[in-house]
């Protein structure tokens, strides 16, 4: 019982990061560094539009999570993207960075916990509910 909770709790905090992620920081650009990590990386040309873009996909990103639908793909998609963005941050733009390289321990833990819910958590709700 205490695993169904908690796989609830952690899915619906990661969802959370995402949504806020997104909506917040991208799409109504709440926090203008996130913008600013876009254009030094891919461009001031379009920066804002590709920002607005990745924040909607973010959003998406949170409405997947909640879904459960293909949790599994869900989460290796999530590692991936969360560990190919804060290497590409971690090496062109650490300046910008809330807590500078720092920032890459913040994602590690983020992986870290998506791995968790997702492979360790939901793989023994699933055994439970077969014995």
């Amino acid at each position: 019982m205490i695993n169904k909770a908690l796989y609830k709790i952690l899915t619906i905090f990661i969802a959370i990061v995402w949504l806020i992620n997104g909506l917040v920081c991208k799409v109504l650009n709440l926090v203008p560094r996130h913008e600013q990590i876009v254009s030094r990386i891919l461009g001031e040309d379009y920066s804002k539009p590709l920002t607005i873009l990745i924040g909607l996909s973010e959003i998406i990103m949170a409405i997947w999570i909640l879904t459960k639908y293909k949790s599994k793909l869900s989460a290796i998609i999530q590692m991936i993207v969360v560990g190919v963005m804060n290497i590409l941050e971690f090496i062109l733009v650490p300046d910008l960075l809330l807590w500078g390289k720092l920032n890459s321990i913040f994602a590690l833990l983020f992986i870290s916990l998506i791995y968790y819910n997702e492979f360790v958590l939901n793989k023994k709700l699933k055994l439970q509910v077969q014995q």
